[in-house]
């Protein structure tokens, strides 16, 4: 998992050198078609980089995108009509059946069909019209950790072609070394607070949800730690009942319009008696564990999961866990 994690720096490199000419043919596919709307297909981690796609898609263009359901058609055979829509497809095997009927199902009804997945050979990518390689490279693993970074990269380039935005199109474009910076902060002091723990609570919000989200799903997986996301704005409304003393937090805090509401979330929590791991830039005092910002905003939680992504390995071991092969897992989920 360290290996791939700190290998997520070059995969993304690949990613955008190959994938240029797919990007800018595919922007020019969606402002011509001008969809009515938009829906995501995924699961798990992929589903998170879902999140950051629809919150990133509205933030820059105004765009709405949904997060399909599955078992609509799955199990429901829901009479959904598709014609005018765009279906994103997102996922690192691509071999999942509960992925590829819903998007098969959307391009036959019409719907402009994209998949952002690792596996160019396998049935999503088949059922999709159009493909964009993740080129994350194997992942040995279970726990996805270089191809769920590529995802949300891919994500983001997606948006910036898809509203013909040029200047973040080129912001992407520093994340390698970005992500290589990344790779070296020390988050070294969260170790011996989550080595104990039983439960977390992981705070996200806006475009930074996503990593929180994928964050819990890391502490479950690897280190069998009862974690939950929520955003800073719902913890009020039924989660903070369960804060006592030594509660550990993970809040992540990094620039944009929802960093005031995520760092006065941490300062009210650690007076309740939380102990709060506070993830933020360095020009943010009181933090625990500095981020890397990026060019802009909108891509600091792709830094801030590469950084995640070293310390949760770290902790894993320290709870006697092997974090390459959880229990009860396997690398292709198959679900219907």
């Amino acid at each position: 998992m360290r290996e791939e994690a700190c290998s997520a720096a070059e995969r993304v490199a690949t990613h955008l050198k190959e994938n240029e000419g797919r990007y800018s043919q595919i922007g020019a596919m969606l402002r011509r078609q001008q969809a009515a709307g938009a829906v995501t297909i995924a699961r798990g981690s992929s589903d998170h980089a879902a999140s950051y796609l629809s919150y990133l898609s509205a933030v820059r263009a105004g765009h709405l995108v949904t997060s399909l359901p599955m078992s609509l058609f799955t199990l429901y055979d829901a009479p959904i009509s598709a014609r005018g829509l765009l279906a994103v497809a997102i996922s690192q095997s691509g071999r999942s059946p509960d992925l590829t009927a819903p998007i098969r199902a959307f391009r036959n009804d019409g719907a402009q069909t994209v998949a952002l997945v690792n596996d160019t050979l396998s049935p999503l990518a088949e059922a999709s019209e159009w493909v964009i390689p993740l080129y994350a490279g194997s992942e040995r693993s279970v726990a996805a950790t270089k191809s769920f970074i590529c995802s949300l990269v891919a994500s983001a380039k997606l948006v910036a072609a898809w509203c013909d935005d040029q200047r973040l199109a080129n912001e992407i474009q520093s994340l390698p070394d970005v992500l290589h910076d990344a790779c070296r902060q020390d988050w070294s002091l969260a170790i011996d607070v989550l080595k104990p723990a039983e439960r977390i609570m992981v705070i996200g919000r806006g475009t930074g949800l996503s990593i929180a989200q994928e964050a819990a799903l890391k502490f479950k997986e690897t280190c069998g730690i009862q974690a939950e996301a929520f955003s800073a704005a719902e913890v009020k409304h039924g989660p903070m009942a369960l804060v006592d003393d030594g509660y550990p937090m993970l809040v992540f805090a990094p620039r944009g319009p929802a960093q005031a509401s995520l760092l006065a979330l941490a300062e009210e929590m650690r007076t309740r008696g939380a102990h709060v791991l506070l993830a933020a830039p360095d020009d943010v005092r009181g933090r625990d564990l500095t981020l890397t910002s990026t060019a802009t905003p909108d891509l600091d939680p792709i830094s801030a999961i590469q950084s995640f992504y070293l310390m949760v390995e770290s902790v894993a071991r320290a709870r006697g866990y092997d974090p390459d092969k959880p229990r009860h897992l396997n690398k292709v989920t198959s679900t219907l």
